[in-house]
């Protein structure tokens, strides 16, 4: 048999279902639930021996996410995988990776030396790598990174006319700079003060030039919104039109999604390498061809 066994934790059937219509190999059964004390019971129902296996788990809410993936990685490889990759979409824990106080836990360090042993590779959709210059930093494995910026650039080019894109922070400049040439559009970038997870100021440069345009905030990870709230406020108050905004990373934390829709917005638009509300941009075909590209596939 060619190919790999492609198996969807939970809540990640609808993208395991698209790799496997793309790749070689087949979709494996597993089985997860939990005792009544909560503890995690899990089983694999498909034959793997002699095999590669791909585990689909996107890492939002990763803290009850990771036991069961290194149960799923660890009995895989009991049962005779001979490999073990694991497809994150989203990968958790990558934004703390310094000490910003004195005592902070680096968790993105230490949650990457949770993972490493249990896989052998991992590719993921850009990762927040502000700091850092590549996975491989932290993931002792081999590591593939998707990135997203090609497909919102189609998405904006299709769908929003006489756009400009609006990025977050100077952190962000290349990446919307990289998005704004696909789209064929121009794109300013605000300056941003953090002050806390929901403590956001903003200011915008001269938009003058642009009133005739659509804005379109363009972000990696849309958790809070709050930066995307606070522009749009500054966006009415110019006069300009409603914008559209688009990220990689649907969060949408603590009634994030709701607030920001009612904040004056034309549309909200995500990838779906976390299914959500606004996740209308697919991320799985540019996944199957990084994992035929590499190798990882299995064929």
């Amino acid at each position: 048999m060619t190919g790999s066994v492609v198996f969807a934790l939970p809540g990640n059937e609808a993208g395991a279902r698209a790799l496997c219509e793309q790749l070689p190999g087949e979709p494996g059964e597993i089985e997860v639930r939990h005792f009544p004390d909560d503890e995690t019971y899990l089983r694999v129902c498909s034959e793997v021996a002699g095999r590669r296996a791909v585990l689909v788990c996107t890492l939002r809410s990763p803290d009850n996410k990771l036991l069961p993936l290194v149960f799923a990685a660890a009995t895989l490889r009991d049962l005779g995988a001979v490999e073990v990759g694991l497809v994150a979409p989203y990968l958790g824990y990558m934004r703390q990776d310094r000490r910003f106080r004195d005592g902070e836990a680096i968790t993105s360090a230490y949650f990457a030396k949770a993972l490493s042993p249990w896989i052998d590779w991992l590719v993921t959709v850009d990762p927040h790598l502000h700091r850092r210059a590549s996975l491989s930093e932290i993931y002792s494995v081999r590591s593939e990174v998707v990135h997203a910026a090609p497909l919102i650039a189609d998405w904006i080019a299709a769908h929003v006319a006489t756009p400009v894109l609006i990025g977050p922070d100077s952190e962000s400049e290349q990446w919307v700079a990289e998005v704004a040439a696909g789209a064929r559009a121009a794109f300013v970038i605000l300056k941003k003060t953090r002050r806390g997870d929901r403590d956001v100021s903003i200011s915008l440069p001269n938009l003058g030039a642009w009133r005739d345009h659509t804005p379109v905030l363009v972000d990696d990870i849309i958790s809070t919104a709050q930066t995307m709230i606070e522009t749009v406020g500054h966006l009415k108050a110019l006069g300009l039109p409603a914008p559209v905004c688009v990220g990689v990373h649907g969060i949408f934390a603590e009634g994030a999604f709701g607030e920001l829709s009612r904040s004056g917005v034309s549309e909200i638009v995500t990838t779906n390498a976390i299914d959500g509300p606004a996740s209308r941009i697919d991320i799985y075909g540019a996944v199957a061809e990084c994992l035929l590209r590499s190798g990882l596939a299995g064929c």
